[in-house]
């Protein structure tokens, strides 16, 4: 058993579709069938069964999953040490980032780092923070950037904070919110928490959500034709767009605001690549404040 047979454990496991894996791994979907069949005999083992419903793994199928991820992750942390002795910036950065940030601010932030950086090669997931928070903890990435305020028993740098604010394409008044027509889109939990708890602080009826959507972008295209208002975060609001953008103020008189955070573990910062990165997102905060 070797890295490769490691990586046709992982994937298969993960599409639980023969054709499907073969074609993630390049391979034809005989050669992935046979080469199981050989682990099989290998280990004297069933690993699968096919169903109606696609590839199920049997109880010594599992473990052998669970032992290539393990192997994987050993084979990628020696390689990075390898190059690490090196003590030259360069080598694979696992980086997860919260959707909204990605799309936002995420891509300048990575074209000025690599411009520093050539050597380093950046690993990117995207998705919702809780989701970057559990690769975190599996160890799938070196850094986490998340939006919300997550539990993380390690290294976290406050990255940034931003206004929630009303977002209308007239002036709107906040005691009449509850007659008006909301637009609502999906987002992360921990936002959606947050916004609703207020609401439910400050008003005694819910809102009247005329429409859902599935992004933030189509929420304030609806909101910029004057089809009703919606409760955003700055960070996708240019200045340029014709918006009427006015930040929520908590009974305390504080802002409602949505912070931006990087995780890490600190260990990670052995390896010259991530301490660089770490180190370019702390002076990029600086000059943004």
């Amino acid at each position: 058993m070797d890295e490769k047979d490691w990586s046709i454990l992982v994937t298969l496991y993960e599409e639980r579709n023969i054709t499907k894996a073969a074609h993630r791994l390049y391979i034809s979907q005989p050669a992935l069938t046979y080469r199981i069949q050989q682990l099989e005999k290998e280990f004297d083992t069933k690993i699968v069964s096919r169903g109606k419903k696609g590839v199920e793994f049997t109880v010594k199928g599992d473990y052998l999953v669970q032992y290539a991820k393990e192997m994987q992750m050993q084979l990628r942390k020696t390689k990075e040490h390898l190059l690490n002795m090196d003590n030259t910036v360069k080598g694979a950065l696992r980086l997860g980032a919260s959707g909204m940030f990605a799309r936002y601010e995420l891509p300048t932030l990575l074209k000025d780092f690599l411009s520093q950086y050539p050597d380093v090669e950046i690993n990117l997931k995207t998705g919702w923070s809780a989701d970057i928070s559990q690769m975190l903890q599996k160890e799938e990435a070196h850094v986490g950037i998340i939006r919300g305020d997550y539990h993380w028993h390690d290294k976290k740098v406050l990255f940034h904070s931003e206004k929630i604010c009303l977002a209308s394409s007239t002036k709107v008044d906040f005691k009449d919110l509850p007659s008006l027509p909301r637009i609502n889109y999906k987002t992360d939990q921990s936002l959606q928490h947050v916004i609703e708890q207020w609401w439910q602080e400050t008003y005694t009826v819910p809102p009247l959500i005329s429409m859902e959507v599935d992004r933030i972008d189509t929420c304030k295209q609806l909101v910029l034709n004057g089809l009703g208002y919606a409760i955003l975060p700055e960070i996708c609001v240019k200045k340029e767009d014709p918006l009427q953008m006015i930040p929520i103020v908590l009974p305390d008189h504080q802002y409602l605001l949505r912070n931006t955070w990087i995780f890490y573990r600190d260990v990670t910062l052995e390896l010259v690549h991530v301490k660089a990165f770490i180190n370019f997102l702390q002076q990029s905060k600086m000059k943004s404040t």
